[in-house]
């Protein structure tokens, strides 16, 4: 289904800043088309089940559209790279569910406050610029008791990896893979950020073979609390 434009998700803030990284979204685009047989079962799991309105937050080239179960009647993509926007623009085309691209960063979502029944971050954590303002937005827009889905990747392997996650993550890392961090601790930032924790287990990507900083990832849920007020903004 062809995607819509953004003009019922807008609250009427000001254009959101955008990110540009035409090196590293060429290498994204290419290394996450080949890596697909290996993580296409992880986005499986990650979006199975999901219904209603979901907001899918650094939605990069698109690849978990094509795993949305019919059950989801919309997905808002929120993308601030312009050639990743173009690649999911492509994708969502492609899609079973109505997909509509929105540009946009993590920091500012444009679209209103609890109006959807699910966010989804996949690999995305690791790069936005402010953690813990990116996931209070998420809870902002995700209406009391809806879900956070995520597959991130993150500190782990013990103290030697850690040491040298925190050491890539001061020099060398994020220039070269577009502000991307694998020292964060993706499941602590959430419980900080105030959403309830649901079942999540740890897994290495890829399973078999060398471990690189990046390969210690997590999968599972979150939910925003049922009976709260909207989060301080």
């Amino acid at each position: 289904m062809r995607p819509r434009g953004s003009s019922t998700t807008r609250t009427g803030q000001p254009a959101p800043a955008q990110v540009h990284h035409p090196l590293f979204a060429r290498f994204y685009a290419k290394c996450s088309v080949a890596a697909e047989p290996a993580i296409g079962v992880h986005r499986e799991e990650l979006l199975a089940g999901l219904s209603g309105r979901v907001i899918e937050i650094g939605a990069g080239n698109g690849l978990n559209f094509a795993h949305y179960p019919s059950t989801v009647s919309e997905v808002v993509a929120i993308e601030p790279e312009r050639r990743l926007r173009t690649l999911a623009v492509t994708a969502a085309l492609r899609s079973d569910v109505p997909v509509d691209v929105v540009p946009g960063v993590a920091e500012a979502l444009p679209v209103k406050s609890e109006a959807f029944d699910a966010a989804v971050v996949s690999l995305v954590l690791c790069s936005v610029r402010d953690l813990p303002r990116a996931l209070t937005e998420i809870r902002r827009v995700l209406r009391p008791g809806g879900e956070l889905r995520f597959f991130e990747h993150g500190r782990g392997g013990g103290r030697a990896m850690n040491a040298g996650q925190r050491a890539l993550d001061r020099t060398v890392w994020p220039l070269l893979f577009g502000g991307c961090h694998v020292s964060r601790d993706p499941v602590g930032a959430i419980r900080d950020a105030g959403y309830e924790l649901g079942p999540y287990r740890r897994l290495l990507v890829p399973a078999k073979g060398p471990r690189m900083p990046s390969s210690y990832c997590v999968l599972g849920t979150a939910r925003r609390p049922a009976a709260e007020g909207p989060p301080d903004s």
